[in-house]
C-alpha cells in the first residue's frame, strides 16, 4: 500500500444521495418569452389579460414552482430590437392569417440569435396542410406547434425544448426515464405532448407527496420525472433508441412517418420490431393509427394500440399511460384478471406483497408487472433488478415471493448506506448506516460515528485494503431532544439544576418514565439484538472540534443475554437513565467549571452500540481493542510527531483509555520499540476487561459503570484461546521473545504476529486511515478501534471503528533555552512532553513528597489531591502538580488514578521518575486526552536524567501552606515562569 501517494482528495467519492442528484437535474431551464405575434393574434391569445394567469394556473397545478415570464412583440423590428437589449430562453413566432411575414420573423431572428431555441405555434388548423408540407424546408424552426385555444399547449412547448436539452445529461446523473413519441402529425403531438407532460407530472406529484422530506425535496423531486421525447422520422427515432436504450419507460409511436426521406407505411412497425429487439428486456410500446386494421399488426409486435379515430382518444392514452406504465396505484390481480388487492405507495406494495395469494404472484410475475410499476414510480434500481426476473427461474411462486422481498430491503439497504436513517427495527442491526431512535442532535459521539459511517462508505477502502474489513459496529442513537423531552415530561427541570447532591439527582432520574413511543422502540430493538450493549454518553460538548469532555459522562456495557426480554429491557433502561443523569456528577461539574460552561447548555444525546467481540467461556470480548493519534507527542529514534501512535490491548478498550499497561506502537514503525526485554517482561499487560455474561442479574445502579464488567488474568485469554496472534512466548533459554504462545515461558502482549508478521495489515491500516481522518477533520484526530479475528461473511477479518475525535493543539512560538537561565533559578527542564505558551502567574505547586511514596496506597494519594484541588477550585487558583508515574492511569500500581475532577486547576502536571516506578504517560486514555486538549503542560523527567532536571530541593525551601500524610502544598514568594515549546516538545519552568 503505497500510502505516501493516498489522499483524501482522490479517494473520497461521494455516493451522492437523492437531493444531490435532484440538485443536478434540469439544468436548463425555461424561464423567460419572447411571443411574436400580431397585435390580433397576441389579443387572442393572452384574451384581455387572462393568458399569463392561466399559464401560471397550469403550473400551479402539477405544482411547479416556477413559471416563465412572457413578453410579447408585434413584429420582427420590436423583436430584433429587444433581442439586443435582454436574453431569452425560448422565442415561440405566431403564424395567424399572414403565413410568410412569421417566417421571414423567424429566419430573421434566428440570424440574429441562432443560440435561442424557436417555436412556430398554428393559430388554427386550417393553417396546418401547408407549414406540414413545407416544415423541411423551415429548418431554422425548432419544430411547430398548433394552438387551438388550450393554454396547455404552451406549457408542454416549453417542457418540450427542457426536455430536449436536458435529457442527455439528467439521464446520465439521475437515470431519469424517458418516453419516446414519434408522430409527424403536428396536430397530433400538439395534442399528445400536453396530455403526456400533465399525466406524467401529475404521478410524480403524487410520488413527491409521498415520500418528499420537505418543501425543498418536493420542489428538487419533481425534477426527476420521465422526459417526454419527441421525434417525426425512423432515422431519429432509432438514434435516439440506441443512445437512451437504458432509459426507454415507452415507446409511442404513429405507424407512417418518413423513412429514408420517404414516408414509409411500415416505419412504425419496424420501430417497435427494432426497439423490442434491441432492448434486453421489454417494456411497454404503444402503436397509434387512423386504420384499425393495424391493430393486428401492433400485437405482433407486443404493442397496445389506440385509435386515433376514436372519440375518447385522450383517455385511451391516459388509460395506456397508467394501465402499462404503472402510473396510479397498482393493482394486485388473481389468474382471472380480476382485482384482489390495491397499492397506493410502496410501503403498502411492499405489505401487500407479503400477503397476496401465490396465483396473483404467478400473473403479475409472467408480465413483468412488477418492474414496470417500480420503474414508473422512480425505483429504477429495484425495477432494474427485478426486470429479468422470470417466473420460470424459480421452483414456486414462494420463493420469487422470498427474491423479491428481499431485493427490496437489498435495495432499500444501499440507498440508505452511510446516511442516518429513522428508526426501522428491521435496521438496527446493520453496520452501514446509523439508525435514529428518537429526535435532536446526535452529539458529539454520535456526530463522530456518523462521519465515520459516511465516510467509510464514500470511500473504496477495499481497493487499498484487501485483507480486511472496515466498518462501524451497529449503532442506534436517542437523539438529544428526547432528554429535553425526558425532563420536561417528568418535570425534573428544578430539582436537577438546585440539587447538588449527585445521588438525589440520579434517584430522581431513575424513577422517572420514558413515553409509550421510545420504549416500544426500545423493545423492539431488543427483540433484534442479542449481543451485548454499549450504552455511550453523547453530550453535545463532547468530542466536539471546539472542546472534547473525554471520559467524563458515563458509559455502560450490558451483557443483553438475560432470558427475560422485560428484563433486558429494564437493564438497557437504566443505562440509558444513568447515562442521562452522568452530566450531573462530580467529574463533569468541574469539567464545566473548568471550561466555562454553564450545565444548562449541556443536551445528553445516547449512543447504543453492539460490542464488537465474541464468547469465551462466559466471558464476552475482542481479540484486540486499540486507540489511535496522529500525532505521537513522544516520539522516538526517527519517529516524527506526525507518524501517530497507537496503543492497543486484549479485551474491552476500556483498559486502554483507563491508562492500564498496554502495547504502544508507531503505525509508520511497528518494529520499532525502544523498551528493552526486562521492561516488556515488566510492563506487559497482566490482566484484561470482558462482559461477564453468566451473571446477567448485575446491579447497574449499585455497582455502577463496571457492574458487568470483570478483570481477568491475561492467563484466562491463552485458555480463551484468543493469545495466539497477540503474544509472544519469553524463552528463557535464548533470552528472547517467539512470537506465538506455545512453550511454558511468560507470555508479553505484543501483538508480534500481527505487527511484525503481517497477519494482519493493522500498522498500514491505522496509518491510512489517521492520515485520511486527519485531512478530513482539520486537525489531528484520535480513534478507537476494536478488532475482529473471527471470519466475517466475506471471509476476511473487520476493523471496527468505534469513535473519532479531534486532539487539539494551540501554538504559538515559545523559545525555551535552558543556557539562558542561570543554573540555581532552574526548578524544571523537560525534553519529553507537551504544552505550549508561556505562563507566568501560578505561584503554587502541589507535589507527591517522594520520600513518603507507597505504591500500594496510590488511590488515597488521589483522595488527597482531590481535597487540595477542592480549595484551589474555590480559590479559583491555577497549580503545578508533581507526582510519581502514571497520573490518569485506572491501574493504581503504576501511577496516581486521579480522575479529571480531582486536578483540575492544574495547569502543569509533572511524571518524575523513580526507581522501579514506570515513567510512561497515559497517551490515549482519556485523562491524557483532556490534558491535550485543554493545553494543560503535561511534562515527564525520568529518574537519573542527565539532561533533563527537576530539583525537588528547591520545593522544600518553599513556604508549605498545606500537607496531608503523602501530599505537599507550596508556594513560591514569586510567580514562576514556564516556558513551553510544543513543536520540539520541550518545556522550563525557573524562578
Amino acid at each position: 500500500m503505497d500510502i505516501d501517494n493516498i489522499s483524501l482528495s482522490t479517494i473520497y467519492k461521494k455516493r451522492k444521495n437523492d437531493r444531490d442528484i435532484f440538485q443536478e437535474l434540469m439544468p436548463t431551464k425555461v424561464k423567460e418569452v419572447l411571443l411574436v405575434a400580431t397585435l390580433y393574434d397576441s389579443y387572442s391569445i393572452v384574451r384581455e389579460g387572462q393568458f399569463s394567469d392561466k399559464i401560471f394556473g397550469e403550473y400551479l397545478q402539477l405544482n411547479l414552482y416556477a413559471a416563465p415570464r412572457f413578453t410579447s412583440v408585434h413584429n420582427k423590428e420590436e423583436a430584433e430590437l429587444i433581442l439586443k437589449h435582454r436574453d431569452f430562453d425560448l422565442i415561440i413566432v405566431m403564424a395567424g392569417m399572414d403565413k410568410h411575414t412569421p417566417v421571414e420573423t423567424a429566419r430573421a431572428i434566428r440570424n440574429q440569435r441562432p443560440s435561442i431555441s424557436m417555436l412556430l405555434l398554428v393559430n388554427n388548423n386550417a393553417d396546418l396542410r401547408f407549414f406540414q408540407n413545407e416544415r423541411r424546408k423551415l429548418d431554422f424552426i425548432d419544430r411547430i406547434f398548433v394552438w387551438n385555444g388550450n393554454s396547455n399547449v404552451f406549457m408542454a412547448m416549453i417542457k418540450y425544448i427542457e426536455d430536449k436539452s436536458n435529457v442527455a445529461r439528467d439521464t446520465q446523473n439521475g437515470s431519469v426515464r424517458v418516453i419516446l413519441l414519434v408522430e409527424d402529425s403536428i396536430q397530433y403531438y400538439s395534442r399528445y405532448l400536453p396530455m403526456l407532460y400533465t399525466t406524467v407530472m401529475t404521478q410524480t406529484q403524487v410520488l413527491v407527496e409521498e415520500d418528499a422530506i420537505d418543501e425543498l425535496h418536493k420542489i428538487l423531486r419533481m425534477r426527476a420525472r420521465p422526459k417526454v421525447i419527441l421525434v417525426d422520422n425512423y432515422e431519429e427515432a432509432v438514434k435516439f433508441i440506441n443512445s437512451y436504450r437504458r432509459y426507454m419507460l415507452c415507446v409511442i409511436s404513429d405507424v407512417k412517418f418518413e423513412k429514408n426521406g420517404v414516408e414509409d407505411e411500415d416505419a412504425g412497425i419496424e420501430l417497435l420490431q427494432f426497439t423490442k429487439n434491441t432492448r434486453k428486456f421489454p417494456i411497454p410500446l404503444l402503436l397509434q393509427s387512423h386504420d384499425i386494421s393495424n391493430a393486428k399488426r401492433a400485437k405482433s409486435v407486443g404493442a397496445d394500440f389506440i385509435n386515433k379515430n376514436s372519440e375518447s382518444l385522450s383517455m385511451d392514452i391516459f388509460n395506456f399511460l397508467y394501465r402499462r406504465l404503472g402510473f396510479g396505484d397498482f393493482i394486485f390481480k388473481g389468474l382471472d384478471g380480476l382485482p384482489i388487492a390495491e397499492a397506493k405507495n410502496m410501503e403498502d406494495f411492499q405489505e401487500k406483497f407479503r400477503e397476496i395469494p401465490e396465483e396473483s404472484l404467478q400473473y403479475h410475475g409472467s408480465r413483468n408487472s412488477f418492474s414496470t410499476w417500480l420503474m414508473a414510480r422512480g425505483e429504477i434500481n429495484l425495477a432494474e433488478l427485478l426486470m429479468p426476473i422470470q417466473l420460470s427461474d424459480f421452483n414456486s411462486p414462494e420463493e420469487l415471493r422470498k427474491f423479491c422481498l428481499d431485493s427490496f430491503k437489498k435495495v432499500r439497504f444501499e440507498r440508505l448506506r452511510g446516511t442516518i436513517v429513522n428508526f426501522d427495527s428491521e435496521f438496527v442491526s446493520s453496520s452501514r448506516f446509523i439508525v435514529r431512535m428518537a429526535k435532536g442532535s446526535l452529539g458529539g459521539k454520535g456526530r463522530g460515528i456518523a462521519f465515520i459511517c459516511n465516510f467509510i462508505e464514500n470511500i473504496d477502502l477495499a481497493k487499498f485494503i484487501t485483507e480486511m474489513n472496515i466498518r462501524i459496529p451497529s449503532t442506534s442513537v436517542i437523539g438529544a431532544l428526547e432528554f429535553d423531552k425526558f425532563i420536561e415530561t417528568n418535570n425534573l427541570y428544578d430539582d436537577i439544576y438546585s440539587f447538588n447532591d449527585y445521588s438525589a439527582i440520579r434517584k430522581h432520574f431513575l424513577e422517572s418514565e420514558f413515553d409509550d413511543k421510545i420504549r416500544k422502540r426500545l423493545m423492539e430493538y431488543l427483540k433484534k439484538i442479542k449481543r451485548p450493549l454499549a450504552v455511550r454518553s453523547s453530550g453535545l460538548f463532547e468530542d466536539s472540534l471546539l472542546q472534547p469532555f473525554s471520559g467524563v459522562y458515563a458509559t455502560y456495557l450490558i451483557p443483553n443475554n438475560h432470558t427475560d426480554l422485560k428484563v433486558r429491557y429494564q437493564q438497557l433502561e437504566t443505562a440509558i437513565k444513568l447515562v442521562y443523569s452522568s452530566i450531573f456528577t462530580e467529574s463533569a461539574q468541574a469539567y464545566f467549571d473548568a471550561v466555562n460552561y454553564k450545565i444548562e447548555e449541556e443536551k445528553m444525546a445516547v449512543v447504543i452500540q453492539e460490542v464488537i467481540g465474541h464468547e469465551y467461556n462466559d466471558k464476552y470480548y475482542p481479540t484486540l481493542s486499540g486507540v489511535a493519534q496522529s500525532y505521537n507527542y513522544y516520539p522516538i529514534a526517527y519517529m516524527e510527531p506526525e507518524d501517530g501512535f497507537s496503543v492497543a490491548a486484549v479485551g474491552l478498550g476500556m483498559y486502554v483509555v483507563g491508562g492500564e499497561n498496554s502495547f504502544r506502537f508507531c503505525p509508520k514503525y511497528p518494529n520499532l520499540n525502544a523498551s528493552s526485554l526486562k521492561d516488556q517482561l515488566r510492563d506487559t499487560q497482566k490482566q484484561f476487561y470482558a462482559i461477564d455474561l453468566s451473571n446477567p442479574d448485575f446491579d447497574l445502579v449499585k455497582d455502577g459503570e463496571d457492574a458487568a464488567i470483570k478483570k481477568y488474568r491475561i492467563k484466562e485469554a491463552e485458555k480463551d484461546g484468543t493469545l495466539e496472534h497477540s503474544a509472544s512466548t519469553y524463552i528463557i533459554e535464548n533470552d528472547d521473545l517467539i512470537p506465538g504462545i506455545q512453550g511454558p515461558g511468560p507470555k508479553v502482549v505484543d501483538f508480534a504476529n500481527i505487527l511484525k508478521y503481517s497477519h494482519l495489515p493493522l500498522a498500514d491500516v491505522l496509518q491510512l486511515l489517521l492520515k485520511l481522518f486527519k485531512e478530513a477533520m482539520g486537525s489531528p484526530v484520535e480513534i478507537e478501534y476494536a478488532i475482529d479475528l473471527e471470519p466475517a461473511e466475506n471471509g476476511k477479518p473487520t476493523l471496527y471503528l468505534l469513535q473519532i475525535k479531534p486532539l487539539i493543539r494551540t501554538e504559538e512560538q515559545v523559545e525555551v533555552d535552558i543556557e539562558m537561565v542561570e543554573d540555581d533559578k532552574v526548578f524544571m527542564y523537560a525534553e519529553q512532553g507537551m504544552g505550549n505558551g508561556k505562563i507566568e502567574e501560578i505561584r503554587d505547586v502541589v507535589y507527591v513528597d517522594p520520600d513518603k511514596f507507597d505504591k500500594m496506597k496510590t488511590k488515597q494519594m488521589a483522595q488527597e489531591i482531590s481535597k487540595l484541588n477542592e480549595w484551589f477550585e474555590k480559590q479559583d487558583r491555577p497549580y503545578i502538580l508533581i507526582g510519581p508515574g502514571r497520573w490518569g492511569s485506572r491501574d493504581p500500581y503504576t501511577g496516581i488514578p486521579v480522575l479529571w475532577a480531582h486536578i483540575s486547576k492544574a495547569r502543569i502536571i509533572v511524571e518524575m521518575g523513580l526507581p522501579d516506578f514506570p515513567l510512561d504517560a497515559s497517551l490515549g486514555s482519556h485523562f491524557f486526552h483532556n490534558v491535550t486538549s485543554m493545553n494543560v503542560g503535561y511534562f515527564s523527567v525520568p529518574h537519573h536524567s542527565r539532561k533533563t532536571k527537576l530539583r525537588m530541593d528547591a520545593l522544600k525551601n518553599q513556604q508549605v501552606l498545606r500537607e496531608t500524610e503523602f501530599i505537599k502544598h507550596v508556594k513560591f514568594d514569586k510567580p514562576l515562569t514556564i516556558l513551553m515549546n510544543g513543536r520540539d516538545r520541550r518545556a522550563l519552568i525557573h524562578c
